[in-house]
């Protein structure tokens, strides 16, 4: 690693724990249901939407009615978004008279905004209208991360209750993280990146002149669409010279704060972070790493505080940290490697101040390396497909670093919520296996972890590895699935793989050069998004309210300790060897292989 990159990923390790600690805090008064000082406007607003929705609303809830109101809520949402996206062309705020979106893409659409996956397979600035953009997606921004916050809550408070048959209310926990959480700092957030040049307005687009005028040669097309071709079959083509380029407006700054604080990452653009008009400055880059971990690190505070041990928290994120920092360097080492392709044909591969060698390729030169390769690593540790550089374009050992992060089930802080709740699932599996080995019942926070635990534990842990390993395997033996590759060989594979892996992680991300706007991708896709989010989530309720229902045991003398050095050590072993043995045979045909080719002379 350069002294560059060094800096950057302290600093901004740094940052992020100076700034998720206190908020952490705050968290807890939010999941306690207690007054927030100088929030009492906010308070007024709670009050008013639980009168309007009734008394009941109020009520504690069991696991079962938890998970009950959670899916309805959010299959309700996910009719929304659709119905949105189906009428879009006779709604007001569209001024490019974009038409209705197609079933297919609606369906996938819905589903990823919902889920926490953001996954597109379209382009923002060229599909959907500004109405369709703030109103379903941008919302959904708001409540897929809301949801993630409270059943982190519901999973904590059924370890720091005794006795309790009731995890939460899941319309209270939703309420209170929107209001108090997400819409406070997604304002402040969205105030600061207009100030650094991101657009807010409901403008048409504009046509800019440009300065140095465009030549370029046109194929022309006949009546019917097809190419028109001369005596000789061969197409006809015209001279086309452009003078001015079309600028997409459009309220960008209100989507893009929340997309990166709730780890959603969808784009108001094509481009995404890379979009100078979403990511202008390095020091917007920056900001937008903090914010994408800032919650799920936040949480892990909350979690210390709630459960009455703050040691519980830092081996949690001990556990996160030490994973990130070794995967972070992995692609920041692998970046700053020329690419010996490029390198044999002379082509000089760095250029801007920002560069110290390396493989430029896909990335912005506003952000350099070091920034490109940690954004990558910050937003595939996290549930969030917000991308600044073209994951396509890493090196193949670069490009599975992203992947790994995703694959190890993005618990390496992870989304908003999934990535505590996550973790906590690979705890509860590492004091089992411990507790095997010495012969002991196990127990994790005075909570004894017995058969119950264990079979939802296998369920949210084997989902996804099923999801993303029976997707590929059926893209790859199918002509719609093989279609859609640009890049036959280990990198299509990649491409399939890391489609799949980001699709039931939750993640959102993808390497270019695979076209997944087919009725197959976005079919298929959306059903491993949905699954890979609730089918999860239900599996964690069952076990916040198993443990919510036992007795907090003091802790004796055969007690395993859950917060020293060798937990630390066997947690991180425990999240490495189950999340990454799923996935050995699929990486070693993919990136592995293509690591192998690209320096095998």
């Amino acid at each position: 690693m350069t002294a560059q990159s060094i800096i950057l990923l302290t600093v901004f390790l740094a940052v992020l724990l100076a700034l998720a600690y206190p908020l952490g805090l705050y968290l807890v008064r939010v999941a306690n249901e207690a007054p927030v000082k100088g929030m009492g406007w906010i308070a007024k607003a709670e009050h008013v939407l639980y009168r309007l929705a009734g008394a009941s609303v109020q009520s504690p809830m069991a696991w079962r009615q938890y998970a009950i109101a959670l899916l309805i809520f959010n299959a309700m949402g996910a009719l929304f978004v659709y119905a949105i996206e189906r009428v879009q062309a006779w709604l007001p705020l569209n001024p490019q008279t974009f038409p209705n979106v197609s079933p297919d893409l609606a369906f996938n659409t819905a589903v990823s905004f919902v889920s926490n996956t953001n996954w597109q397979s379209y382009g923002g600035e060229s599909t959907m209208s500004y109405l369709t953009q703030m109103l379903a997606l941008t919302g959904q921004n708001f409540f897929s991360a809301a949801t993630g916050i409270a059943v982190a809550f519901a999973l904590i408070r059924g370890f720091s209750s005794g006795s309790a048959q009731s995890i939460g209310n899941f319309w209270v926990d939703i309420t209170r993280s929107t209001l108090y959480v997400l819409l406070p700092l997604a304002t402040v957030l969205a105030v600061f990146f207009m100030s650094r040049g991101v657009i807010q307005n409901f403008s048409a687009y504009k046509d800019a002149t440009l300065l140095n005028p465009v030549t370029y040669q046109q194929v022309q097309n006949g009546p019917n669409g097809a190419p028109l071709k001369n005596a000789k079959g061969e197409p006809v083509s015209q001279t086309v010279v452009e003078k001015t380029q079309s600028l997409a407006m459009g309220p960008v700054a209100s989507q893009e704060a929340i997309k990166l604080l709730g780890t959603n990452g969808g784009g108001f653009f094509n481009a995404n972070s890379a979009h100078p008009y979403e990511n202008p400055t390095p020091l917007s880059n920056f900001v937008q790493m903090i914010a994408i971990l800032l919650i799920p690190a936040a949480l892990c505070f909350t979690f210390g505080r709630m459960v009455g041990d703050m040691r519980q928290a830092w081996a949690i994120i001990g556990a996160m940290l030490v994973i990130f920092i070794l995967i972070a360097a992995l692609v920041m080492i692998a970046e700053q490697q020329a690419n010996p392709i490029l390198h044999a044909l002379n082509i000089d591969q760095v250029s801007g101040a920002l560069q110290s060698g390396g493989n430029m390729e896909g990335k912005e030169t506003r952000f350099g390396i070091s920034a490109s390769a940690l954004f990558a690593a910050v937003t595939t540790a996290a549930s969030c497909g917000a991308v600044n550089a073209m994951h396509d374009s890493l090196m193949p050992l670069g490009g599975l670093a992203p992947l790994l992060l995703i694959q190890l089930g993005e618990v390496i802080f992870g989304g908003v919520g999934s990535g505590l709740y996550g973790m906590l699932i690979f705890a509860i599996l590492t004091v089992f296996i411990a507790g095997l080995m010495i012969g002991r019942t196990p127990e994790y926070l005075g909570k004894k972890i017995q058969s119950f635990e264990m079979k939802m534990v296998s369920i949210a842990i084997l989902v996804t590895p099923v999801l993303v390993l029976v997707g590929t395997a059926i893209a790859v033996m199918v002509e719609p699935g093989r279609m859609a590759v640009a890049n036959p060989g280990a990198h299509g594979f990649s491409e399939i793989l890391y489609a799949f892996s980001s699709a039931a992680n939750n993640n959102g991300s993808a390497f270019a050069g695979l076209s997944t706007n087919t009725p197959f991708y976005n079919s298929a896709l959306a059903i491993a998004m949905w699954f890979g989010r609730f089918a999860i989530i239900v599996p964690v309720l069952a076990i916040a309210g198993s443990l919510a229902g036992k007795k907090r045991l003091e802790a004796g003398p055969g007690t395993m300790p859950t917060h020293n050095v060798l937990f630390l050590i066997l947690l991180i072993g425990s999240v490495i060897l189950v999340g990454v043995l799923n996935y050995v045979p699929a990486l070693a045909l993919g990136p592995v292989v293509e690591h192998l080719q690209l320096f095998a002379h």
